[in-house]
């Protein structure tokens, strides 16, 4: 804005030249249409000047529209009043206010203004003043489109004309301190110098460059006047937060260093070099554009080098937000790169002598992730090794390994199989291969098999009842696409004496904060009295079969399925299972059958159990062996006393039937609510 003003001034020099020269008398009024010098032109022009006592000349100065198309100022009214007199000096001073029209910031709104004009040394002086802002340009009067201006608690608005010259943002806050030259062109100005900036900000219509109470001191250059604005800062930062595409940071109290060259152009934005030295947390080297509309379109990051925490928690938390972490713990070192563009990713590689991760929800851990990978879409690189001492994916812990990696074609395919111990098992990845760059389509591939899982392990780490056994199976096609997992084949769990198999399997969203798990579950020759001992439901005997057909979980939460339970093959009940049996399904005992006569009896016979239920939404309709009259049948009875249990809610809300569940493993009495 200084620049501006000093500008504007040029033209109110050709006045006070006027003023200088006009001869001896009581009043002159002058006007003009247009009043211009390079870069700068007055429009309805007026003035007066009229002696003073004190010997001088009183000027008053008025222009209707005052423009500046290189600092982004057009049509700005200009009113100027002052008084112009000789020093001892034989220098010509003026001394007075200037007051611009609807300036950004208000600058110069309401300003002093003290000119001095020095034929002897060929300069003329201009200093502005207002509240704490001050501003002051030296040029030589034979060469008027260069100047060396120093500005003093600029308030950052006021300079809002000149960004908007070069970048669609605006400035939020804060001051300006600098010492510049300044040169005009016909198509724009040259300058160069250095500043301070304090508790400055700025913003962009996309969100995507912004700052807010910034602090930073440096040398800067800007060219305006061939094609794209050229841009060069080296500057020390601290404090406050600043936002540059992907890279958030919340700056320390000491300096951190930055170094860059941008090109700007009708809202676009190309930074051709960007460095950035920050001692205990992070060094990088990188070039990235931003279209006008805020979107990265380029970011190549020959290096990185992090060191952690500090490097997450200064720079990290939207980069760790984008890949679904934003409550991550890291620990470690890291080195990187990264090259991608509009078009994708086309090639990354990291490295790191010991690194853990955890994310603050507990959905993906590991633990001292050693070794290095590295990836190219367009050539092949080198193999590489990569290890970790534990993983968690969820709930699910998994023990240490070492991999083996290689990238040709685009691919990167793991060399040999992969084994990684699970609960006293073991996970088995016969083939992995990885396609960084597919935007849609097929990511990852895999072929896998489980062994040995121990089920009461897996029970504990998932919160449920101690279930015996061992679960495996084999996956011979896993695939990523898009963001969503899906198992091809199918897992088999040997369970109570019986097998669960598991497929149709899929995992949407595996990173975020919702995953939805889709799957089908066959349930075969079930011992009843493994089960029903395992779960406290009072005692049931036979086999169980059945299955859960459409089962879909949300954040493993159920919220549909198709079940059916069916024993059918007979045995014998408990009084207690009766009783969970006749809550859980809303129902009764059949007359015939009274209370007095069921508590005569610890077992009863039955020939066939069967009990079904489909959730959609919150509710779960239910359903028997077979309709009875207004309800429908759970237990059919054999033998004496004869035992028929009839369930007569066919709604139930899901939250009662899981609180009816809960309450009969748990031992509490039965309840119909």
């Amino acid at each position: 804005m200084g620049i501006t003003s000093r500008r504007v001034l040029l033209c109110c020099s050709l006045i006070l030249g006027a003023a200088m020269t006009a001869p001896t008398q009581a009043a002159v009024a002058l006007s003009a249409k247009t009043v211009s010098v390079p870069g700068v032109s007055l429009q309805a022009v007026s003035a007066n000047l009229q002696d003073d006592a004190d010997g001088g000349v009183r000027l008053s100065l008025h222009a209707a529209q005052a423009s500046i198309p290189a600092m982004g100022w057009r049509h700005r009214a200009l009113d100027m009043d002052g008084t112009l007199r000789r020093d001892e000096r034989l220098r010509w001073v003026f001394a007075g206010n200037i007051k611009l029209g609807a300036a950004p910031g208000g600058a110069l709104g309401n300003a002093t203004v003290n000119i001095v004009v020095s034929p002897s040394t060929n300069t003329l002086q201009i200093d502005l003043m207002q509240a704490a802002a001050h501003v002051g340009a030296a040029l030589p009067l034979d060469q008027p489109t260069h100047a060396q201006i120093t500005i003093d608690k600029l308030p950052a608005a006021w300079l809002q004309g000149l960004l908007g010259t070069v970048w669609s943002g605006h400035f939020t806050g804060g001051q300006v301190d600098a010492v510049l030259a300044l040169d005009l062109r016909d198509k724009g100005v040259q300058s160069s110098g250095e500043f301070a900036l304090r508790k400055v900000g700025v913003d962009s219509p996309s969100g995507t460059l912004a700052a807010q109470k910034l602090d930073a001191a440096g040398r800067f250059g800007l060219d305006t006047t061939g094609g794209p604005a050229q841009i060069e800062v080296d500057a020390g930062l601290s404090g406050g937060e600043a936002l540059l595409g992907p890279i958030y940071a919340r700056l320390p109290d000491h300096a951190v260093q930055l170094s860059l060259r941008a090109k700007a152009q009708r809202g676009a934005m190309e930074f051709t070099r960007l460095r950035v030295a920050d001692a205990d947390a992070l060094q990088l080297d990188a070039a990235l554009a931003f279209a006008a509309n805020g979107g990265l379109t380029r970011l190549k990051l020959a290096s990185l080098h992090a060191d952690f925490p500090a490097a997450a928690q200064r720079y990290g938390q939207a980069w760790l937000a984008t890949l679904g972490l934003p409550k991550a713990r890291v620990v470690g070192t890291l080195d990187a790169s990264v090259d991608l563009d509009e078009k994708g990713l086309h090639a990354f590689a990291f490295s790191t002598p010991g690194l853990d991760l955890a994310d603050g929800d507990g959905r993906l851990a590991v633990q001292r992730l050693r070794g290095a990978m590295d990836w190219d879409a367009r050539g092949e690189r080198p193999g590489t090794t990569l290890a970790w001492d534990g993983l968690q994916f969820h709930r699910l812990p998994l023990g240490g390994a070492q991999s083996h990696w290689r990238s040709q074609g685009g691919t990167l395919a793991l060399q040999g199989a992969l084994q990684v111990p699970l609960l006293q098992g073991q996970l088995r990845f016969s083939t992995l291969t990885w396609r960084p760059a597919a935007a849609r389509g097929e990511r990852l591939e895999t072929s896998l098999a489980m062994t040995g899982v121990d089920m009461a392990a897996l029970s504990r780490a998932m919160g449920w009842p101690a279930f015996p056994g061992t679960l495996g199976g084999a996956v011979p096609s896993l695939r990523w696409v898009d963001n969503r997992v899906e198992f091809a084949g199918g897992l088999s769990a040997n369970l109570f004496d019986g097998f669960v198999d598991i497929t149709g399997l899929s995992l949407q969203d595996p990173l975020g904060a919702s995953p939805v798990l889709a799957a089908d579950v066959s349930l075969r020759q079930l011992d009843l009295g493994a089960i029903t001992s395992v779960f406290d439901f009072g005692s049931i005997t036979g086999r169980l079969d059945g299955g859960i057909e459409g089962l879909r979980l949300v954040d493993w939460k159920p919220v549909a399925f198709k079940a059916r339970l069916l024993a059918g093959s007979g045995g014998r009940i408990s009084q207690r299972a009766v009783n969970n049996l006749t809550s859980v399904g809303g129902g009764g005992v059949a007359a015939g059958l009274q209370g007095a006569m069921l508590k005569l009896f610890k077992t009863f016979g039955y020939r066939r159990i069967g009990l079904n239920c489909t959730l959609h939404g919150a509710v779960c309709q239910m359903s028997g062996l077979e309709p009875s009259g207004d309800g429908y049948t759970i237990v059919e009875g054999s033998g004496l006393p004869h035992l028929h249990v009839i369930g007569h809610q066919t709604q139930v809300d899901w939250a009662t039937l899981l609180r009816r569940l809960r309450d009969a493993v748990n031992g509490a009495p039965p309840q119909v609510r």
